[in-house]
């Protein structure tokens, strides 16, 4: 990036928090803070800073126009300490990020930016429906990046002093690493008998109990011969297996209900197996694991700018994340009255505040929301007017 699109980009962040009201986290004057800001030849982050050392961050935000603001998961004694020892840990938030580009089925030099933030949106709806049925958090706050993808910040007394390892587990279970599908079906007595049944009460038992529910009601509405093809899509299921499996679920649904897999014989133990391994694979959310398992990470400060988008790191509540789009929903609007010079030096496709076309090279006059974007993503060069 060349000083002068540099300056201009300093300049009009300095702007937007002149006139942004930026919340702080919870406990603000014990967690360590970084900035980034638009320095010649590379990103360094300035850390080790804590709020005292800031000052008002209204204030501090519109004098140095930092390209990225961090704060840390954690709180300290001594956030403003040197050294991570003399800091004092006395907790951390549990965090979770969603990166777009490491999502499976993406490919960063394939897959264009607005279809990877949508793949991302749709793990993030994993992530949170995880969260709130499997672990029942209360205090979540869902943020989009501004870059790549999306944050989830818990909160609950319950998470804080949880170590490296015990966070390690969450995300195990949120990724399903290593899952005994096996072990979500258990012996039950009954009277003098035993059953074998799956583990209906939570967790991947439960889900893949819902599945297996809502995969009976589907056969239930199909033709006889649609829904024995249908199971026997499924491997280890053939012509006899699936016509005992459709007669169980029409003469027994109250097995089915009470999540008995030995009624219909090893049939519908196959199913279940199968059903366990789809649920799996749809419902879990790929984490980026280290983020996670870090007690003293920093994380971009929500209502803060991204650098390398020139986007809101928007906070979002819970009923807004389905329609979210950040690439519309994210654009500040300080930014989209005037207009912007800019030399377009990365040409082609793109989709930007509800609007997609391609980008022609060379200089133009564009919208300055749409310059910005251009600028922090590499694309373009500011120009004197």
């Amino acid at each position: 990036m060349d000083g002068r699109t540099r300056e201009y980009l300093e300049g009009r962040f300095g702007d937007y928090y002149r006139s942004a009201a930026v919340p702080l986290p919870p406990a603000p004057g014990e967690r360590e803070w970084g900035v980034i800001p638009w320095s010649a030849g590379g990103t360094r982050m300035h850390r080790h800073q804590s709020l005292l050392d800031l000052g008002d961050l209204d204030d501090y935000l519109t004098r140095s126009a930092p390209r990225h603001v961090y704060f840390s998961s954690a709180r300290f004694s001594d956030p403003g300490a040197s050294s991570m020892d003399e800091k004092g840990w006395r907790g951390a938030d549990l965090v979770f990020d969603i990166d777009a580009d490491h999502l499976p089925g993406v490919d960063p030099d394939e897959t264009n930016y607005a279809d990877m933030l949508e793949f991302g949106k749709e793990a993030l709806l994993d992530l949170v429906d995880l969260l709130e049925r499997d672990f029942d958090f209360d205090e979540m706050q869902v943020v989009f990046s501004g870059g790549r993808g999306y944050h989830v910040h818990v909160r609950d007394d319950s998470v804080r002093q949880l170590d490296s390892d015990a966070r390690r587990e969450i995300v195990d279970y949120i990724r399903a690493i290593d899952l005994d599908v096996e072990g979500l079906i258990e012996t039950r007595q009954y009277g003098t008998t035993t059953r074998r049944v799956l583990r209906t009460e939570g967790g991947w038992g439960r889900r893949t109990h819902q599945r297996l529910l809502d995969f009976a009601d589907g056969l239930m509405e199909m033709e006889e011969d649609a829904a024995l093809e249908r199971l026997m899509e499924l491997d280890g299921i053939g012509e006899g297996r699936a016509e005992t499996i459709l007669g169980t679920f029409r003469n027994n649904p109250e097995a089915i209900r009470d999540g008995n897999v030995e009624a219909g014989g090893p049939g519908v133990r196959t199913l279940v197996e199968a059903l366990a391994n789809e649920t799996v694979e749809d419902e879990t959310s790929p984490i980026d694991e280290p983020v996670t398992t870090d007690t003293k990470r920093l994380i971009r400060l929500p209502k803060s700018l991204h650098g390398g988008s020139g986007l809101v790191v928007q906070p979002l509540d819970r009923d807004e994340i389905d329609d979210f789009d950040p690439l519309a929903d994210a654009v500040p609007d300080r930014f989209r009255d005037e207009e912007t010079t800019v030399k377009v030096t990365d040409a082609g496709p793109v989709t930007f505040d509800g609007d997609t076309f391609t980008l022609q090279s060379g200089v133009q006059s564009v919208r300055e929301s749409l310059g910005i974007f251009l600028m922090t993503r590499g694309r373009a060069e500011k120009v004197q007017q």
